[in-house]
C-alpha cells in the first residue's frame, strides 16, 4: 500500500523522532510527527473504494495479426455516492491501455471502448481493469481490480494461395474417414438412401436385409498431403519481424491447401504443430495452432523432422534468407514437389534441381510469386 517514498518517509520520521527525543530537541520530533501525519493522511486518502461492476467483451475474439480489435467495458456504479471521472488501466498482454471512465451517477452505466494491440501474434490476456488511487504526494497507492479477464487470439496474417498440384496419387485403397471428401474410388461405409443418390451405388443385399434402401459411401482416399515445414530455431532469425512473416507465409500455404479440403501437416524442428485430414473446419484449426508457434531450439534439425513424416505430396519449406538449399534438396526424392520460401534473402541464389525457390519480402510478393509458380505448371 505504501510506495517506496512512503516507506522512506515513515522510516525517516521514526529515526528523526528518536534522534530528537535522545538529544532533547523538539524540532526534529515535530518534523517527525509531520512526516508520520503525512503518511497516515496518504493511507486514508487511498481508502475509499469506488464500487464498480465491470463486464468485458472483446470484438472479435480472433483476429489476424495487424487487424483491429477492440475491448468493450460495461461499467456500472454500484454505490450510493456515484463515481467521479477516473483513469484506469486495462492489461493487454505485457502492455497497459489507459481507459477513461466517465462520471457515473449512482446506478449509472456506461460503455467504454478502446483499441487493443494486435501487432504481435499470440494469445493475449486482456484484463483485469486496474484502478490506481494515489495521494498527491505519492506516499501511498492502492490498486483495485475489476472484471474477469478474457483472451484475444491474434493469429497469423494470411493471403489466398491456390493449392499447387501434386504429380501422383497414393493409397487408392488406403485408410479413409468420415471427413474424406465424397468421391468414386474407395468404399467407406453404408448409409441410408437420400433423394439424389445414384441408383448404381445402392447395396441391394443390405437393403433387402434391413428393409431400407442402403447406398455405398464412396470417398477419394488418394488426396496428396501438403507438408509445411517452418524453420523455428532462434539463431536462424536475427529479426523477430522476419520470423513473424515466416509464420504468416506458412499459415497462408497451409490455409490454402486446407480450404481446398486437402490434408495438411505443419511441423518445426520441435515436432508436429498441426495435422488435418481435409474438412471445413481445418483452416480455423490450423490458424489457431500456428498462433502459439514461437522460436525455440528443437530436439532435431529441420530436415530430420522432414525425414520422419510420410513421403508423398508437396513439401513447402519456409526458411530465412541464408537457408542451406543443398540440404533441402536431399529430401527431394521423397515428395512430388518441393518449394522453398525464403524470407527477405540478402542475395539471390539458384535453386537445386527439382526444387522451386520463391524469395519474398512481404505477403503480397509471396502471393505474386506463388501465382506465377502455379501458372508455370
Amino acid at each position: 500500500m505504501l510506495t517506496p517514498l512512503g516507506w522512506g518517509t515513515a522510516a525517516g520520521a521514526v529515526l528523526l523522532y528518536a534522534a530528537g527525543w535522545w538529544l532533547g530537541y523538539p524540532e526534529p520530533a515535530a518534523l517527525a510527527v509531520a512526516g508520520l501525519a503525512a503518511v497516515l493522511g496518504a493511507v486514508l486518502w487511498t481508502l475509499p473504494r469506488p464500487r464498480l461492476e465491470v463486464s468485458r467483451e472483446i470484438a472479435p475474439l480472433k483476429v489476424a495479426r495487424g487487424e483491429p480489435a477492440v475491448g468493450v467495458l460495461h461499467v456500472t456504479s454500484a454505490g450510493r455516492a456515484g463515481v467521479r471521472g477516473l483513469t484506469a488501466h486495462d492489461a493487454a498482454g505485457s502492455t497497459e491501455v489507459a481507459v477513461e471512465i466517465p462520471r457515473l451517477r449512482p446506478g449509472g452505466r456506461r460503455t467504454v471502448t478502446y483499441r487493443l494491440p494486435t501487432a504481435r501474434r499470440g494469445e493475449i490476456p486482456v484484463g483485469p481493469l486496474r484502478l490506481v488511487r494515489a495521494d498527491p504526494l505519492n506516499l501511498a497507492r492502492r490498486v483495485r481490480e475489476y472484471g474477469t479477464p478474457r483472451t484475444l487470439l491474434v493469429r497469423p496474417k494470411t493471403v489466398p494461395l491456390a493449392l499447387l498440384p501434386s504429380g501422383r496419387a497414393y493409397h487408392l485403397e488406403g485408410p479413409t474417414s468420415d471427413r474424406s471428401p465424397a468421391g468414386t474410388t474407395t468404399f467407406h461405409a453404408l448409409r441410408e438412401y437420400v433423394i439424389g443418390d445414384e441408383m448404381r451405388h445402392i447395396h441391394w443385399k443390405s437393403s433387402a436385409r434391413t428393409g431400407t434402401l442402403m447406398v455405398r459411401r464412396l470417398v477419394d482416399a488418394s488426396l496428396p498431403t501438403t507438408t509445411v515445414v517452418l524453420e523455428a530455431r532462434p539463431d536462424a532469425w536475427a529479426d523477430p519481424d522476419d520470423f513473424e512473416l515466416a509464420v504468416d507465409a506458412a499459415a497462408s500455404v497451409a490455409a490454402g491447401a486446407a480450404a481446398a479440403n486437402f490434408p495438411v501437416r505443419v511441423l518445426t524442428g520441435n515436432g508436429p504443430v498441426a495435422e488435418t485430414r481435409g474438412g471445413p473446419d481445418d483452416v480455423e484449426a490450423l490458424l489457431d495452432r500456428l498462433t502459439a508457434v514461437v522460436p525455440a531450439d528443437g530436439p532435431r534439425s529441420l530436415l530430420d523432422a522432414v525425414r520422419r513424416v510420410r513421403a508423398g505430396g508437396s513439401l513447402v519449406v519456409v526458411a530465412p534468407g541464408g537457408a542451406d538449399l543443398g540440404r533441402i534438396a536431399a529430401v527431394r526424392s521423397r515428395f512430388d514437389r518441393v518449394v522453398v520460401l525464403r524470407v527477405r534473402p540478402g542475395e539471390p541464389a539458384s535453386a537445386p534441381p527439382g526444387v522451386h525457390l520463391l524469395d519474398f519480402g512481404d505477403l503480397d510478393a509471396l502471393a505474386a510469386a506463388w501465382h506465377r509458380l502455379g501458372r508455370a505448371r
